[in-house]
């Protein structure tokens, strides 16, 4: 529980981790890899929107980064149970919506990786992208996907169980009929 530790050190809460919007899950685990969906700052009718270099600076939107690092934490938290399981951020995956001319993106990107260094220490320095886009869903500054290595334990299989659940009934209504 270090990093839980870590969390109330530095006055963090995390949010509730945010449901899919779309048919996908919140992450897949492939042996001790376990790669994030796209997540964006808020979450409903909190969601923030606009474009960089127009409707906001790059400061403000490097505030929606961290939210939204807070938010890829929450869903490994939610995932994993214990955020110690983390053993390494390995990469970064961060989307800047901004005008044709902006090109800070890095500068953005920071507020989250700077957020992963803060809270995992070592384990959050990772490889990154950062790019620009010319508009990102619901109209949010940055989306950010991560891929993280996982200690221990066997992939969960939550996420296949709903699937897996549904067809196994429509083979068995099948075989019904």
């Amino acid at each position: 529980m270090k990093t839980e530790k870590r969390l109330k050190e530095l006055g963090i809460d995390l949010p509730p981790a945010s449901s899919p919007v779309a048919n996908y899950v919140n992450a897949v685990r492939s042996g001790n890899l376990m790669f994030l969906s796209g997540k964006g700052p808020g979450y409903g009718a909190s969601q923030v929107r606009g474009k960089v270099g127009a409707d906001m600076t790059w400061e403000q939107a490097k505030t929606h980064a961290r939210s939204t690092g807070l938010n890829l934490i929450a869903v490994m938290k939610a995932e994993l149970g214990d955020l110690d399981r983390v053993r390494r951020i390995v990469k970064v995956l961060g989307m800047v919506n901004c005008t044709p001319e902006f090109g800070d993106q890095p500068k953005v990107i920071n507020g989250c990786s700077d957020l992963f260094v803060e809270v995992f220490g070592d384990r959050g320095r990772h490889a990154r992208s950062a790019v620009g886009m010319s508009s990102l869903p619901n109209g949010i500054p940055v989306e950010i996907e991560c891929i993280i290595e996982v200690a221990g334990g066997a992939a969960p299989a939550r996420a296949a169980r709903p699937a897996a659940r549904k067809k196994a009934a429509k083979k068995k209504a099948a075989r019904k009929s």
